[in-house]
């Protein structure tokens, strides 16, 4: 019995072993993505910027036209820093709102049913740059990052480089 539990054991830890090996490509992945994904859905926001005013105005949003470039820069520079891995956690905030706002404003009735018809909810246009932002924001960009690259620099130069006279 004693041996079966120790097996168990070990291949538990090859799973976790193995896994973890898998966190930084997964997350490059979802980065390069859905980081093209809010590219594109920026860039087609600023290169159709009347009709995006429009339908902003269409739904009754307080200054469409300023809202409109918002929205449009934000995903589309976001988008940009997601594919880099630069300044991730920070840039996932505001996507994470703009995701929000567009539940709100342009997906209320599966917002609504995000209980009663959760597919619904999760066929939404803006489930899945939510949750990417999510996945993002709580794990950080992964090795494949220039985050990463940044603190691995940082940390480079703030180590001592030789015997320090006590001040």
């Amino acid at each position: 019995m004693s041996n079966i539990l120790q097996l168990g054991q070990r291949a538990y830890g090859w799973l976790i072993a193995v896994a973890s090996k898998l966190q930084s490509p997964l997350l490059l992945v979802l980065r390069l993505y859905w980081g093209w994904g809010f590219f594109q859905a920026g860039k087609g926001k600023l290169l159709n910027f009347e009709r995006t005013t429009a339908f902003f105005t269409s739904l009754h949003l307080p200054f469409p036209a300023v809202n409109a470039a918002l929205a449009a820069t934000t995903e589309c520079v976001g988008g940009l820093f997601l594919m880099a891995g630069l300044a991730t956690r920070l840039t996932a905030i505001p996507l994470t709102f703009t995701m929000i706002v567009a539940y709100l404003t342009a997906e209320r009735e599966a917002l609504n049913a995000i209980f009663s018809d959760t597919d619904k909810f999760t066929e939404a246009a803006p489930f899945l740059f939510l949750l990417v932002c999510a996945i993002v924001l709580i794990f950080g960009p992964g090795v494949f990052s220039a985050d990463w690259l940044i603190a691995r620099w940082l940390r480079g130069k703030a180590a001592p480089t030789g015997k320090q006279s006590a001040v």
